[in-house]
């Protein structure tokens, strides 16, 4: 996505232009809310920004918002929090249309089972057994606000995920983790030993990227 829009900005500015992001994501992830920034002194009107970006962008990208931020905004460390969103087709047969935005697992799933372990994750701790190998991050104890199910239609089942930030891969560990209580190869009741060992080895798989989606970033009121 960055270098879309730095090539589409290029265009409209007429000179380069650096963009920021708020989150990286893996190749297959999609974003919905993701935030971006960058500097111009082109006095080129908001709606000109949005209008003359999406006319250069691929079809895959869409820019929904401009807006002008203080000068010290980061979208990445200006953030207060992000939502993710993760879809499961939970059902035998597979979805063409949700291939490459679910991830199907034909095997029935114990939904109050997966509830149940989703109830451990919530507050802020040390979740290094959630971390995935190369994670460069200098802590790993972040607060997840909280995590639910649910089932927009039937045979889907959605995954949100809410925190203050979130280490290397950690929402789909987290996924493959719930996934791996509901197909009865962890108990509910380990999800706390597991999240208290700080041990990658002892959670679960970790979820293919097509069906994680960052929903949105928060930022202060004032922002």
């Amino acid at each position: 996505m960055q270098e879309h829009l730095e090539t589409a900005l290029a265009t409209l500015l007429d000179q380069p232009a650096a963009v920021t992001g708020a989150s990286r994501t893996d190749a297959g992830v999609h974003a919905l809310g993701q935030v971006a920034c960058f500097t111009t002194a082109r006095p080129i009107p908001l709606h000109g920004v949005r209008r003359g970006l999406n006319s250069l962008l691929p079809p895959a990208i869409a820019v929904v918002e401009a807006r002008e931020v203080p000068a010290d905004f980061h979208p990445r460390f200006s953030a207060t929090g992000k939502h993710y969103r993760y879809l499961l087709l939970a059902r035998p047969d597979r979805s063409p249309l949700l291939a490459t935005r679910a991830w199907h697992r034909p095997i029935p799933l114990d939904v109050g089972a997966m509830r149940e372990a989703a109830a451990a994750f919530p507050g802020e701790r040390d979740f290094a057994a959630l971390r995935a190998a190369g994670c460069t991050a200098r802590t790993t104890t972040r607060n997840i606000e909280d995590v639910a199910l649910s089932s927009p239609e039937p045979g889907v089942l959605s995954i949100d995920v809410r925190g203050n930030a979130f280490l290397r891969n950690m929402v789909r560990i987290l996924v493959g983790t719930l996934v791996d209580v509901g197909e009865g190869r962890l108990r509910a009741a380990q999800v706390p030993e597991i999240l208290a060992s700080r041990d990658r080895t002892r959670a679960g798989q970790t979820a293919p990227p097509q069906g994680l989606y960052l929903m949105s970033v928060r930022y202060a009121p004032d922002v």
